[in-house]
């Protein structure tokens, strides 16, 4: 028993420092977050029972909270305005906030990422061209199903003070999302009106915390 309380407490830590270095040095990689915190507390990851990523999504949370309370909630909201102005401007494209932003737990190194739909890949690339919007164009690599992966390309720009990743996928593709690294299931995705909601609820509940 003890030593299962041991185990317990040590993925703990290790999840709670995981968290620290992914908030600090801007680690967006659960993987390459948990090897540090290993390396960082002694910890050899072949044998050890590691934090899951949803334990860190929780670490870093709570992390937030603690330290970035004042400061973290402004940062949020002007990002997910942000995010909906720009939603706005590629509504053609369908678009869906998806990562940080969404889950609320975006930071100073967040970037603002959207996935967006065409029929032709050259669509929104000729779109952001006719804006005068210059952009670089990497690949995200998405697991698509229990077995698959998928290389997608993805537009990153900055408009005004935010950055931006906005990575397309195929028209049809918008019925099933990539599987999310956190828990494996279906990544979560936000139209610009569920974005709406979010900024108005958050409004509410700032109004009802001054009452």
């Amino acid at each position: 028993m003890a030593s299962a309380r041991k185990q317990a407490a040590q993925r703990q830590h290790m999840a709670q420092l995981a968290a620290r270095l992914m908030s600090e040095q801007g680690i967006r990689d659960f993987r390459i977050a948990k090897q540090k915190a290993a390396q960082h507390l002694g910890i050899d990851v072949r044998n050890s029972i590691l934090p899951k990523n949803s334990e860190i999504e929780a670490a870093l949370a709570e992390h937030q909270r603690l330290f970035a309370g004042d400061e973290q909630p402004l940062r949020l909201r002007a990002m997910r305005e942000a995010a909906l102005n720009a939603m706005r401007l590629f509504a053609d494209f369908r678009p869906r906030l998806v990562g940080d932003v969404l889950s609320g737990l975006a930071d100073a190194h967040s970037d603002i990422q959207l996935h967006v739909f065409a029929e032709q890949s050259e669509a929104f690339d000729f779109f952001l061209q006719a804006q005068g919007i210059p952009f670089e164009i990497a690949e995200r690599r998405y697991r698509v199903s229990r077995d698959e992966h998928r290389f997608y390309p993805a537009f990153r720009f900055v408009a005004g003070d935010h950055a931006f990743e906005a990575t397309l996928f195929a028209a049809t593709e918008i019925r099933e999302a990539p599987r999310s690294l956190v828990d494996g299931g279906p990544m979560e995705r936000a139209s610009a009106s569920q974005v709406e909601r979010l900024i108005a609820d958050e409004d509410i509940r700032e109004r009802l915390a001054s009452l």
